[in-house]
């Protein structure tokens, strides 16, 4: 095992009723806030007016930044920024999913950074040069990205048909609430889309090709057992709390940094692939990978890593064969039927693509070197992968 610091600063306030709390954990830390969320679905189901009458109880002076975008757009980044300038605001309180939350960070980096977050971190990969920002916290309402708990942030930029990622310790946010509740109203697409999501951070940490990471690896098959478990549920009755909950942590403790600490290597080769393909088509994330995740996995199989589809088929879905590569397969079957039943595509045909951007893409994934560590993937593989998504 690696040596690893962990440490996660968030505070988790978990459960029906947390919102009651949003008030008085954001005084600890402004009297002035940014109030992100995407379009109108905050205010459908009283979320909104929930969270401005705690703020207001308060006296928290209260500046609002709607219509996020589901990839969102380095646009809103920099308009949210400019808003925390002007009124010298103190926090930005993200109300939403990943995507709004994603965004959030964004902001809370470029009000304090000098230069052009886009240029220097996202493209430029030069995460050390942010050296502060605005304290962030959220809200959840949908469970997929596990941003709520991660210094993690993806960015789109329309005009570059980039989709982009960058981090730092720093942007991890000061708190966030947890209600299942306000799940309850997520639609059967975007629970699907969140399952696979979360399923997906799990995969990107669990197949590597080294045979170390026995604990982490067994934490990892817990939460894909729980998701597997609990994500059929919620697809089908909405409002069951026990299953939106154990989604919702599952996705928190996914991508905090738990599963990974003192792991050899990890993957995120799909990752990258998936957003050069929402970069050009804007689709959903959690369905691209969805979509791309079974052919990755039949296109890297082989000898040195067949041993991590063993585990997976064994500890996960209890697949049992004598023949390694007869598991393998047989695991990577189950997986997309899985994914089939929540009516997540197998092909990316059924989502209108076609192989017009097939290259674009496979540059794009590839343009910093190879990627992943299941196999090192060069642009020639990544183009193949993508062909047979076709």
């Amino acid at each position: 095992m690696k040596n690893f610091i962990y440490d996660v600063p968030t505070k988790i306030l978990f459960g029906e009723g947390q919102v009651s709390n949003v008030g008085k954990e954001v005084k600890k830390y402004a009297s002035r806030v940014l109030l992100l969320y995407g379009k109108n679905s905050i205010k459908k189901n009283g979320l909104y007016d929930e969270v401005l009458k705690r703020l207001t109880d308060e006296n928290i002076e209260v500046i609002e930044l709607s219509g996020v975008d589901p990839n969102p757009r380095i646009e809103t980044v920099r308009e949210g920024a400019d808003l925390c300038r002007r009124y010298k605001l103190d926090l930005i309180l993200a109300v939403g999913g990943g995507s709004t939350i994603d965004c959030a960070k964004g902001i809370a980096a470029q009000t304090k950074y000098h230069g052009d977050i886009w240029q220097d971190l996202c493209v430029d990969k030069k995460f050390h040069l942010l050296t502060e920002a605005l304290p962030i916290a959220s809200i959840l309402t949908l469970a997929a990205t596990g941003s709520e708990m991660n210094g993690n942030s993806v960015l789109s930029n329309p005009n570059e048909n980039l989709k982009l990622g960058f981090g730092s310790y720093i942007l991890r946010p000061v708190f966030s609430i947890l209600d299942p509740v306000y799940t309850f109203t997520v639609n059967k697409y975007q629970t699907a889309a969140g399952v696979v999501d979360i399923m997906s951070h799990l995969f990107e940490q669990y197949f590597s090709p080294d045979k170390k990471g026995y604990l982490q690896a067994r934490i990892m098959e817990g939460l894909l057992k729980t998701v597997i478990h609990y994500g059929p549920i919620a697809y089908e009755n909405p409002t069951d709390y026990e299953a939106r909950a154990n989604i919702m942590w599952a996705s928190s403790l996914s991508l905090n940094g738990l599963t990974s600490s003192g792991k050899e290597s990890t993957d995120w080769a799909t990752h990258q692939i998936e957003h050069e393909l929402s970069a050009k088509y804007d689709i959903t994330h959690g369905i691209g990978l969805g979509i791309l995740t079974p052919y990755w996995m039949e296109y890297v199989l082989d000898k040195e890593n067949v041993h991590r589809f063993v585990d997976y088929a064994n500890n996960v879905w209890g697949i049992f064969e004598d023949d390694d590569f007869e598991v393998a397969r047989k695991v990577i079957q189950k997986t997309r039927e899985f994914f089939n039943s929540l009516d997540v595509p197998s092909t990316l045909a059924e989502v209108d693509i076609d192989s017009s951007k097939l290259e674009e893409m496979a540059a794009g994934a590839t343009r910093l070197g190879p990627i992943g560590t299941m196999k090192k993937l060069e642009f020639k593989d990544v183009l193949e992968i993508l062909s047979s998504a076709l």
